[in-house]
This record gives C-alpha cells, structure tokens and sequence, in this order.
C-alpha cells in the first residue's frame, strides 16, 4: 500500500540552487509527496520559491534557529516535526529524477530502505559519471557500499520499520553514519539500478579545497573506532567487517586522490575509489 513520501530538504545559502531541486520535486510522477524545507540560515525560502514560481500546498518551511547550524541539524528538525511513513533526503543542490518517488514508493511497499544509482554531476549539471547502475535489487546491508560506493544522502526508508537521526557533532561521513543507524534493525533494503538521482559534486569536493581531505580521513576514522567499539549495532552480522573494510579502502583512495587530482584537476573520488573496489 502506497503512502505519502515527505522529502527533507535542509537549505543554507541555497538561493542559487533550490529553486530547481524544488522543481525536480514538483516534476515527480509519483504526486503524493510532501516536502519539508528547513532553513539554516536567515533566508525567506519560501518568497525565495515564489518569485521562481513555485508555491504548493505540499510545502512546509521550518527555520532550524541558526545560521550555520549545519545540515544534519537541520535535518533533524524536519525529522523530529514531521511524522510520516516514509521518508526521503534531497539536498538543496541536487535533483530527483521525475520517476524517483514513484520508483522508490513500489520498493518502499516490501523493503525498508531504498537507494538508487546515482547521476554524478557538477554544479551546472553537467554529466560526470554514474555510480551504482545495474539491474534492480534487493541488497544486505553488507553488500552495499560495494555497489553505492558513493554518497548516502539519496536514501528513501520506512519510518515505521527503521528511523535514525544524523550527528551534528560529526564533520563528514553523516549519511553514512545515518544508513549504519537505519540498519540496525534492517538487515538491508532494495537498490534501484537506474540513476534516479542527481548528484551535485560542489566545487570543494571536486578541487580537493584545503582541509577537506582531511576532515573525510577523520570522519572515516571515527567511523571505523565506532564500529569497532560497537557503537552500531547491526541486523546483518556480516554489516560490521564489510563496512570497516570499505572504509579501509577508501581512506587508500584518500591517500591516491591527492596524486590523481595532480595529474587531472577534474578527477573525481569516485575514479581513485571504484579500481581499489573490484581488485
């Protein structure tokens, strides 16, 4: 049985982007869907969608309080003042398909947590790459990151089944920490092999700006310390040793990055990280 999807949508400085990722959300061929619009920052967002033409009786405007407060915050607000049975994360500069909702509500109707493929771009929506594309299906928790090696963030779930808040106290690696918390009472879900979603890559993730190679190698350490200490519990046993050894490798693609960002300054994670993979 189909329910509503409420998107969260945490906004800072989003004046430039919102605008059309509202639109991708509008544009869904699945129409019963609400979104929430959490502002982290001292902007009207809502004249902000109007003088852009976009008003709907299905948008909600929370303000998070701060200015900077962060994104996980500020996805927590939406989370904690809204009570629906599914749920989906869309960031303020990136896009949905028109067929993901409809896609991921069929999923939603068996499996508790759905992912899909990803359309990587850059940040005038220029095609870069896809992550995760293959035939549709139903994924352990462990097998994941392997296929969605890439952000977290574009998950759909089942609130009734597994809810999770993300941590403000971390500096990276949020959706991550997110997904570990939904699967400690799921043991996996349903990934959709076409790319539904558009993923943004901003300007410092793709020039390797300073400091944010660093603060992703100590998010993933802190990442891998919790999962040893037991801070996640897992539904899959096999979950834990999977993910701690994604994370292994990945911090070797962090180590490479830098001398392939040299070489090509249009270099993306993705490429250092998918090789180290499928060795």
């Amino acid at each position: 049985m189909a329910h509503p999807i409420t998107v969260f949508m945490p906004a800072y400085r989003a004046e430039p982007t919102i605008a059309a990722a509202v639109q991708s959300v509008v544009n869904q061929t699945f129409t019963d869907w609400r979104l929430v619009i959490v502002a982290d920052d001292d902007a009207d967002y809502e004249a902000v969608l109007g003088r852009a033409g976009l008003r709907d009786s299905r948008f909600t405007f929370l303000s998070s309080g701060k200015v900077k407060g962060g994104s996980s915050r500020a996805r927590n607000i939406g989370l904690d003042a809204v009570d629906s049975a599914y749920g989906a994360i869309l960031d303020a500069d990136d896009r949905m398909k028109p067929e993901k909702l409809a896609a991921a509500s069929r999923a939603l109707d068996k499996y508790p947590i759905v992912s899909c493929a990803l359309d990587v771009m850059d940040e005038e929506f220029r095609h870069l790459r896809f992550v995760g594309t293959g035939d549709d299906r139903a994924m352990s928790a462990a097998d994941h990151k392997w296929t969605s090696f890439s952000m977290d963030s574009m998950l759909c779930w089942d609130r009734r089944k597994t809810d999770a808040r993300y941590d403000p106290a971390l500096p990276n690696m949020t959706d991550l920490d997110f997904l570990l918390k939904l699967w400690a009472k799921v043991a996996g879900g349903y990934h959709l092999g076409t790319p539904l979603h558009d993923y943004v890559k901003i300007p410092t993730s793709m020039s390797n700006a300073p400091g944010f190679t660093e603060r992703m190698i100590h998010s993933k350490q802190l990442i891998l310390s919790r999962l040893a200490e037991g801070h996640y519990p897992m539904a899959d046993e096999r979950a834990r040793e999977s993910v701690e050894r994604f994370l292994r490798m990945s911090l070797e693609a962090e180590a490479a990055y830098p001398a392939a960002l040299a070489k090509n300054p249009d270099a993306l994670f993705e490429d250092t990280i998918e090789p180290l993979l499928t060795r």
